[in-house]
């Protein structure tokens, strides 16, 4: 098992020493899940037993959570730390619904098993309520959000290189459903919840000129987006290209149309030609049209695709220049068929992954969105209506991201 790095002579952002007890994607992760789900949870749910007595806790709080696959959303009462002496505590306002809590919900992702309850919600914008004594970054009455992950080694590579996401001791711990370093739960829990405690290293501040329910998907759907568009440097002078216009596709479409690039939507439905370009799209090509694809072929300096479902990769990948790079940011249940051979070595193309963004890059995101008035296209819902969202997600019906008013929790 992978123990978590101390940060010599400070006090350390992972607050926890206590070795996580996985590598995510590893044999590891099994073993750790069958010990958990093979426990009573229900009897965990009230926290009256011995689980957590060396901790202290804040009392708990309302969430929605899903307790099988196959359930609807139901309310629950989950726990929440006690803050910490570099802790920010913020009441939730706001939490945007991904895909990723669709497909964790119903444990379609063989690599991370789901364990339930699971209270999803990654996209999370709130108001500060407490914070630790040794917070520098926060005050109460502050705007907060947090995005994907609460925690990571804080000492290796990629940590130090502000790109927690990819922390090279596997320590990453996401907002939901990993592993609980402090304890407090079997695993993490999300947005989907009145408040939460998180150490400020991973809070972000949330632009006053920002709306905050538009803003809230930024910190997965937007971060998502903008990372690999930044990093393969698509801006004037490259053509670059955008699969699929759903809750990732169409921020991918404003940011590249916002850093220069030629903006070219790929999409499977003739319907969604006239949003394309009102998003900034400068052309739309219709991905079933063996003619259209075929006439974008060694045209493309980048693709991202942002699908989540299999589906085959070659006609993208003909798409591209020499050099050009199809980078995978959507992440299906199953993998995608393995594409051609030919189709890589001919043209040295490339086939890249990327995962969110780092907290730095991630800041940087919402400042400049802030400072260019670009957020989310979304749909505002009560979380009485969550199991709804997710039936429509599925049949491609939101324009483009549900976002949860969490205000609807108390009634």
């Amino acid at each position: 098992m992978l123990g978590v790095p101390r940060l010599p002579n400070k006090m350390p952002y992972c607050a926890s020493k206590r070795p996580l007890p996985y590598r995510r994607g590893s044999v590891q992760i099994g073993a750790w899940l069958f010990g958990v789900l093979s426990s009573e949870l229900s009897d965990i749910i009230g926290f009256d037993n011995q689980t957590n007595r060396s901790q202290p806790m804040s009392a708990n709080v309302r969430a929605y959570a899903a307790h099988h696959a196959k359930d609807a959303l139901s309310g629950i009462s989950i726990p929440r730390r006690d803050v910490g002496p570099y802790d920010v505590e913020f009441e939730i306002l706001f939490c945007g619904v991904c895909h990723s809590d669709l497909h964790t919900v119903r444990n379609e992702w063989d690599l991370w098993p789901t364990v339930y309850p699971c209270v999803p919600g990654h996209e999370i914008v709130g108001r500060v309520t407490r914070i630790g004594p040794s917070v520098t970054r926060f005050k109460p009455g502050d705007l907060a959000g947090t995005g994907c992950m609460v925690d990571s080694c804080g000492a290796c590579v990629s940590c130090r290189a502000g790109l927690e996401q990819y922390c090279d001791a596997g320590a990453t711990v996401f907002t939901y459903n990993a592993p609980d370093p402090h304890g407090t739960a079997p695993v993490t829990y999300g947005g989907y919840s009145e408040r939460i405690v998180v150490h400020e290293k991973f809070v972000l501040r949330m632009p006053p000129q920002l709306a905050l329910p538009a803003a809230a998907p930024l910190l997965c759907a937007g971060i998502t987006l903008y990372s690999p568009l930044r990093h393969w440097k698509a801006g004037p002078d490259k053509k670059v290209g955008i699969v699929g216009l759903g809750g990732l596709g169409h921020m991918g479409v404003k940011f590249s149309h916002a850093f220069g690039a030629h903006t070219v939507l790929f999409t499977t439905s003739a319907s969604k030609i006239e949003d394309a370009k009102r998003l900034g799209a400068d052309e739309v090509v219709i991905s079933r049209d063996e003619a259209a694809m075929l006439r974008q072929a060694r045209s493309f300096d980048l693709i991202v695709n942002t699908v989540a479902a299999p589906h085959n990769l070659d006609p993208f990948l003909a798409a591209l220049k020499r050099d050009g790079a199809l980078v995978l940011v959507g992440a299906p249940d199953h993998p995608h068929p393995s594409p051609s051979v030919f189709n890589l070595v001919l043209a040295r193309r490339s086939i890249a992954g990327s995962g969110i963004g780092g907290l730095p890059e991630t800041q940087e995101m919402l400042d400049y969105c802030a400072s260019r008035q670009i957020a989310c296209d979304i749909e505002l819902i009560p979380i009485q209506k969550i199991n709804e969202a997710y039936e429509r997600m599925l049949k491609g019906d939101v324009k483009y991201r549900f976002v949860i008013d969490m205000a609807s929790l108390k009634s």
